[in-house]
């Protein structure tokens, strides 16, 4: 247990992000709420990694390396897609998927 919370708790927490992080990522039409989804994923992912080394291996750093590594790569893939995101608003004057699809080039 970490601090007298037992690892259920955690992964409770880490499986309900994770789902209403792919529930938003389906269902939204809105590219700033998929975005926004897929940082929800990557964190819940981020708790299981932190929780699990820490319950099986607590002498060893690898899921806080992990978890380093994945926070580095979702930053940069949170700026190549607000940059993405910036350049669809500018050409279509929406973020909205379905107008998107829909418009011409």
């Amino acid at each position: 247990m970490i601090q007298g919370i037992p690892i259920q708790h955690f992964l409770i927490v880490s499986t309900l992000m994770f789902f209403i992080g792919v529930y938003g990522f389906l269902v939204r039409k809105n590219l700033i709420t998929i975005l926004m989804s897929i940082e929800l994923i990557l964190n819940a992912v981020c708790i299981n990694f932190v929780v699990f080394n820490k319950y099986l291996f607590p002498e060893s750093l690898q899921g806080y390396v992990f978890t380093i590594f994945v926070i580095a790569i979702a930053a940069a893939e949170a700026a190549v897609a607000i940059a993405i995101i910036i350049n669809l608003y500018r050409r279509y004057n929406s973020i909205n998927i379905e107008n998107i699809n829909t418009m011409k080039y």
